[in-house]
């Protein structure tokens, strides 16, 4: 299970987000296999992801490309995050073609993904699907405030400091954009999607 998967939001919203990531198997390819997955982040680079990381070194608000690109290992899983299925189909078509040798995961609406994989002439593997939240969901934050926490598949955005920087946003001391970053920064993996998180912020505001 990828810890993409659970993002919130409306079909709208989610249109906007979509995250690549490769990963070698382990006891499988994973011996060696540090430089592949340091070549997929070359080619994601090339696209001009909203944020990238690897889940071993750090993120791209908190690392430098050299930092990222020297920390990859091969036990390491690379992740680029886009806002829109052109890119993310131009990217698995390069892919496609480099035949790295390790897993490629396309996260996001499943319709849509799947039409990028069509348009690179991949069959996808394996489709997952979020069966949503089950239990005390009343303990929860309220919806608006999910859809920016869940973009942090290991729960390091807090509920708290959304919430937080929506007012210091309202005060008119940090644009949203600004906020955006702040929350995208604690989440090592860079799969925290900026762009969408400072549209969600402003819908926030407004309300």
């Amino acid at each position: 299970m990828t810890h993409t998967l659970h993002r919130s939001g409306s079909r709208e919203s989610l249109q906007d987000d979509y995250i690549v990531f490769a990963m070698s198997a382990k006891g499988m390819n994973e011996r060696g296999s540090a430089p592949k997955l340091q070549e997929f982040l070359k080619m994601a680079l090339k696209y001009n992801p909203t944020n990238y990381g690897d889940m071993k070194t750090g993120n791209s608000l908190v690392k430098s490309d050299a930092q990222l690109m020297d920390g990859v290992q091969d036990v390491s899983i690379v992740h680029a995050v886009f806002h829109d299925t052109d890119t993310v189909a131009a990217l698995l078509n390069d892919l496609a073609r480099a035949d790295l040798g390790v897993s490629v995961v396309v996260s996001g609406l499943t319709d849509e993904a799947a039409q990028c994989c069509h348009h690179a002439h991949l069959e996808p593997h394996t489709v997952e699907y979020s069966l949503g939240i089950w239990g005390k969901t009343e303990l929860l934050p309220e919806p608006a405030i999910r859809d920016v926490t869940t973009m942090c598949g290991h729960g390091q955005v807090s509920a708290g400091l959304v919430q937080r920087l929506v007012k210091q946003i309202k005060r008119g001391k940090l644009t949203c954009e600004q906020a955006a970053d702040l929350l995208a920064k604690p989440c090592v993996c860079g799969v925290f999607n900026r762009k969408r998180a400072a549209a969600l912020l402003q819908r926030m505001v407004e309300s």
